[in-house]
C-alpha cells in the first residue's frame, strides 16, 4: 500500500499496546481497505492552509500518549523535510520525539513463510525476464524490444511493476549503471548492462547481467577471472557475506 508518499501527508501510528492507526487522504481511503490489514483509518481533509500534523495530535491524545516518548521513522522516503518540519513543530512542548528510522527497517529482515513465498516468486518472474534477454540480446536488436519482452513476461506470469526502471544501457551508456531515456540498437560488438527485478504483490527479487554481444574482449575474461578469484578466496567458513562483498 503507497498513496504516492513523496507528495502527501500520512502517518502510520503504532503504540505499546498495538493499537495501529492511519491518517491519511480520502482518496486514498478504499486502497487502504482493500490493500491493507489496517482497521483504523482517519481521514485528514486536504485543502488550503490545511496542517494534517494537527489531526495526527487529536490521534495521539486519544492514545494517552502526551507528554510521552515518541520515536518518528525521519529516514522515510514518504517524508519529506517541508513536512518533517512541520511535525516537529507541532508536536513541540506536546511530546518527546526521538530519531527511530531504523527500528521498523529492523524487524522486516525477518521475513515470514508468506512473504519468502512471494520473493521466491519473484526470483522465477526475475529468472523468466533474464530468458527473454538471452533471447533478443544480439546485434541489431533495439533495447526498448529486450525491455519490452522481459516486462511482457512478468505481467503475463503474475507479475507487478518495480519499485523504480529497468535499467539497461549499451555503447556509450554500458557503464552508467543507471536509467537514462536512450534506447540503442545493439552493434557488433557491444556490451549490454543490464539490472532488473521480478515483482510479486510488491516484493522483489533483483538481478544484475553484463552480456558482451559478438566476441568478448579479452579484458572481460581478465575482469571475470580476476572478480572470481576474489569472490572464492573471500568465501571461507569464518567469513560473513559482508566481508565476501566488501572484498568482491
Amino acid at each position: 500500500y503507497d498513496t504516492f508518499g513523496y507528495v502527501f501527508f500520512q502517518t502510520l501510528i503504532l503504540d505499546k499496546s498495538g493499537n495501529i492507526i492511519l491518517l491519511t487522504r480520502a482518496p486514498d481511503l478504499r486502497q487502504a481497505q482493500n490493500t491493507s490489514n489496517i482497521k483504523n483509518i482517519r481521514i485528514w481533509i486536504d485543502k488550503d492552509d490545511s496542517n494534517p500534523t494537527e489531526d495526527l495530535k487529536v490521534i495521539l491524545g486519544e492514545l494517552n500518549l502526551k507528554g510521552k516518548k515518541i520515536g518518528i521513522e525521519y529516514e522515510s522516503y514518504g517524508l519529506t523535510g517541508r513536512n518533517a518540519m512541520k511535525l516537529n513543530q507541532s508536536l513541540e512542548g506536546y511530546c518527546k520525539i526521538e530519531d527511530q528510522s531504523e527500528l521498523v527497517s529492523q524487524l522486516r529482515v525477518i521475513k515470514s513463510a508468506e512473504e519468502i513465498s512471494y520473493v521466491r516468486k519473484a526470483a522465477e518472474l526475475a529468472d523468466r525476464a533474464l530468458d527473454e534477454v538471452w533471447k533478443n540480446a544480439k546485434a541489431g536488436v533495439s533495447e526498448g524490444k529486450i525491455l519490452a519482452e522481459m516486462q511482457r513476461i512478468i505481467f503475463e506470469c503474475g507479475g507487478d511493476y518495480p519499485a523504480n526502471e529497468f535499467i539497461i544501457g549499451s555503447g556509450h551508456n554500458a557503464l552508467l549503471c543507471r536509467y537514462q531515456a536512450e534506447k540503442r540498437i545493439l552493434s557488433n560488438p557491444d556490451q549490454l548492462t543490464i539490472e532488473w527485478a521480478g515483482t510479486y504483490k510488491h516484493y522483489h527479487s533483483a538481478m544484475f547481467r553484463t552480456i558482451p554481444i559478438g566476441k568478448a574482449d579479452p579484458k572481460h575474461y581478465e575482469m571475470y577471472e580476476a572478480c572470481h578469484e576474489a569472490l572464492i578466496n573471500s568465501e571461507k567458513k569464518t567469513f560473513t557475506w559482508q566481508y565476501s562483498w566488501r572484498n568482491f
